[in-house]
């Protein structure tokens, strides 16, 4: 039977009882990029490599400059986790060879429908199903743009009588949110648990496994990675869970698989793990800020320039990419670097 995933959750929970909501969001995000092209104007949603070259060419300088500063090591590794359509990659190797850059590109992938894109403009590349099977023979270069966002979160929330585990439950035949009967005081971060009745907590322990097994590569071979995803530098409250499908909006629970799945990055959660593991937190600072720092007005002018036809669009990108209302503000660019790698470009001194 081809039973749609909404069908498929319906009959598990009602014979079996409410699931998890990092359950829910897995399966959900596994299904939805398996089966499409979610990027651009007739996909789901835009990410920073579709709106404009500027993005990933300034991050292809960020690592050059980084490589070149740490004494051009060979060999070289690029590893992009959840590279879409294989465009940050393209505009990021292109700057980077233009100053003796050219490493071997991975890719940690696990859609078929996106893998055949990435084909298209990378047929040198090596793919990988995780981080487990990326070569130890030289150090890492490692991107994640809008890669942590899609990871399953795990919701407690605040009852009368405790902590309880967010879940997936039914009523009337529809998907809804339900309280476990488990407590779940161990599993709130304890500066966290004396919150009142009805708060939220997320927490990604898939983030958490990424970012550990990143940190212990960077620590292990050198290198430097950077996560660039939206979200808050700062712990907060709430549900930040949104479905998006067809640009807007939608109920989270109306299709599963049938829209993007994602959750804001809890930055601050993440940097005391990889420290944890040795390397270095170059820091967490907001997308414009960061692009700003590392030139893209003076590209942005460059390319209008140029191509004085597409000035308008161009400076529109550039505004999309780095404005307080749009990307600006709410995308954060956070940077680690191996214990004998040099701070990076557009970071000031973590605190």
């Amino acid at each position: 039977m081809n039973l749609s995933l909404l069908e498929t959750f319906t009959r598990l929970i009602a014979n079996t009882g409410p699931i998890s909501m990092a359950h829910y969001m897995a399966e959900s995000n596994a299904r939805y990029y398996s089966s499409r092209d979610p990027f651009g104007t007739a996909g789901d949603f835009i990410t920073a490599p579709e709106i404009s070259q500027m993005f990933g060419e300034l991050i292809g300088l960020w690592l050059a400059d980084m490589w070149i500063r740490a004494g051009r090591p060979e060999p070289i590794h690029y590893v992009e986790l959840g590279p879409g359509r294989g465009t940050l990659a393209r505009d990021a190797l292109g700057a980077a060879r233009r100053y003796g850059l050219s490493p071997r590109v991975h890719f940690v992938e696990t859609s078929t429908a996106l893998k055949a894109l990435q084909l298209e403009l990378h047929r040198d590349a090596i793919w990988h199903a995780d981080l487990s099977t990326l070569p130890t023979d030289g150090p890492l270069l490692i991107v994640a743009n809008e890669f942590l966002d899609a990871l399953p979160v795990r919701q407690l929330v605040r009852m009368a009588e405790g902590w309880r585990e967010r879940m997936v439950g039914l009523a009337d035949g529809r998907l809804i949110p339900v309280a476990g009967s488990a407590p779940m005081e161990a599993a709130v971060p304890a500066d966290r648990r004396n919150a009142p009745e009805g708060t939220i907590v997320e927490t990604s322990p898939a983030c958490a496994a990424v970012m550990y097994e990143v940190a212990g590569r960077l620590a292990a071979q050198e290198g430097a990675a950077l996560f660039i995803d939206y979200g808050h530098a700062l712990p907060r409250f709430g549900s930040s869970l949104q479905a998006v499908r067809e640009h807007r909006k939608v109920d989270v629970f109306a299709a599963p698989g049938e829209a993007d799945l994602t959750a804001h990055v809890d930055f601050s959660a993440l940097a005391p793990i990889a420290l944890s593991r040795g390397v270095r937190w170059l820091g967490t600072v907001e997308q414009g800020r960061w692009l700003r720092a590392l030139g893209i007005e003076a590209r942005a002018d460059a390319l209008a320039a140029y191509a004085p036809d597409h000035a308008e669009a161009i400076h529109a990108a550039r505004e999309r990419l780095t404005g307080e209302g749009q990307m600006g503000v709410l995308f954060k660019v956070m940077g680690f670097a191996g214990p004998r790698w040099p701070d990076g470009a557009g970071f000031a001194s973590p605190a």
